[in-house]
C-alpha cells in the first residue's frame, strides 16, 4: 500500500503549509483533497494559493472545512445529477 496515495489511504491527513492573503498558513486536509484543489486551481487559471485564498476570503467557518464544501460544490457543478 502506497500511504502518499489519496486512492489508497483517502481518510490519511496531509498538512500543507499556504499563503493566504499574502500570509504563512497550514491547512490540514485528507489526501483525496488536496489533488482535486490542485486540479480546480490548474482549471481556473490560479495558483493553489491564490485558490486558497478566495475560498478564505468567502468563508465563514474554518479553512479546511470551507475548502472540502468547495470541493464538494465543484464535483457537484461538474455532475448534473448530483444535484437531487
Amino acid at each position: 500500500m502506497d500511504l502518499l496515495d489519496p486512492k489508497t489511504v483517502p481518510e490519511r491527513v496531509v498538512k500543507r503549509s499556504v499563503r493566504v492573503a499574502g500570509h504563512r498558513t497550514s491547512v490540514t486536509l485528507e489526501a483525496a483533497f488536496w489533488p482535486v484543489l490542485i486540479g480546480l486551481a490548474e482549471a481556473r487559471g490560479q495558483s493553489l494559493d491564490a485558490l486558497v485564498t478566495e475560498v478564505d476570503a468567502a468563508r465563514r467557518g474554518n479553512l479546511s472545512s470551507a475548502l472540502r464544501v468547495f470541493v464538494l460544490d465543484a464535483l457537484r457543478d461538474a455532475t448534473p445529477d448530483a444535484h437531487h
